[in-house]
């Protein structure tokens, strides 16, 4: 039949007519210029990032999967999610612990270099990744995060696991050694501690919650640069897109959006809602463990003073500060994985 604008023009309306419905024509045609361009550079990027240069990114997609996906059930009935790095079955299992807004992606760099040597438990905390949503989102707190983990440790019949918290995932697990202290076999907290810089909450306070999207991964990647330099000052184009793929994921639509429910930022809008209990017995409870505190020299979380009265009331404990990171260090610098191989010979 053929294109209807064309038939509309051999019609030989008015000329006013014939001239709207070029500028139609002309519209469209630059359209679909434009929609070309975009697809093509959106071809061109994924093949960029999937090629064998940026292998990083992606990490061994080609490949057989190094980890199974696990799933448990909290008590309020959500289904929480886990990734599973097989290891021996004769040493404790290293359960890892991400921070407020990340997922199990944050230690795919540590799982897989221990796997094998280790089992690897990298868990997903409620309205975070593959772990569903909460109803209540004021149970988005560090209790319920506390609470979650010990139906996993119940479900898994794990009693003995070497814990790795960072930031959140530190607090969940300093509740941990107050309650489950028999349990632990070493600890590794990562840029946090009993005391919270007031300025490192603010900052989280000000983009927690915010939904963002962006139309490809390097738009993604050129934002998280924007707005966190000065976390990561030697970051190059590669780690901010390898962070952007752990942040943010890809929704039904086609956008590139963060990978967390947004109202885990409502209990900080109540007023006091940052608030806790004192957490100091937290870290007494960890004396005779294999301890090491990760510090990212920029932190605004974990204050350099912090970090020393914590070495002091733990005798043994290792304190590692990793230069010109601020909050938090990815736990892939040599200093860190120097760190993290010392505490692991001890157990």
């Amino acid at each position: 039949m053929g294109d209807p604008l064309r038939v509309g023009q051999a019609l030989k309306p008015d000329l006013r007519r014939g001239a709207i419905v070029a500028e139609a024509q002309d519209r469209l045609r630059e359209a679909r210029r434009r929609y070309g361009i975009v697809e093509a550079v959106a071809e061109f990027e994924d093949r960029l990032l999937r090629s064998e240069v940026h292998a990083a990114i992606w990490g061994r997609m080609a490949e057989r999967r190094n980890y199974s996906d696990g799933f448990w059930w909290s008590r309020d009935g959500i289904r929480l999610h886990y990734r599973d790095y097989a290891g021996p079955a004769d040493k404790p299992p290293i359960l890892c612990f991400p921070g407020l807004t990340r997922n199990a992606r944050d230690y795919e760099a540590l799982a897989e270099r221990l796997a094998g040597e280790w089992r690897v438990l990298c868990v997903e905390f409620r309205g975070r990744g593959e772990s569903g949503y909460a109803k209540d989102p004021m149970s988005y707190v560090p209790l319920t995060y506390f609470q979650d983990v010990e139906a996993l440790l119940a479900e898994l019949k794990i009693d003995k696991f070497v814990a790795v918290g960072t930031s959140l995932g530190g607090l969940v697990t300093m509740l941990l050694a107050a309650t489950e202290r028999d349990k632990l076999a070493g600890v590794v907290l990562n840029d946090v501690g009993p005391e919270i810089n007031p300025a490192g909450l603010a900052r989280i306070r000000n983009y927690v919650g915010k939904a963002v999207w962006f139309p490809t991964w390097m738009h993604a990647a050129r934002a998280l640069a924007s707005s966190n330099a000065d976390v990561y000052p030697k970051f190059a184009t590669e780690a901010w897109l390898r962070m952007a793929k752990r942040l943010y994921r890809v929704n039904s639509s086609g956008r590139i959006v963060l990978d967390y429910d947004m109202k885990i930022a409502e209990p900080f809008r109540l007023p006091g809602g940052e608030a806790g209990p004192d957490m100091w017995p937290t870290i007494d409870a960890m004396a005779g463990l294999p301890l090491l505190i990760v510090r990212g020299e920029r932190s605004d979380i974990l204050s350099a003073e912090t970090a020393d009265k914590m070495v002091a009331r733990v005798k043994g404990a290792q304190l590692v500060t990793v230069p010109n990171v601020g909050h938090a260090p990815t736990l892939e610098e040599p200093e860190a994985v120097a760190g993290i191989e010392r505490l692991l010979a001890k157990i």
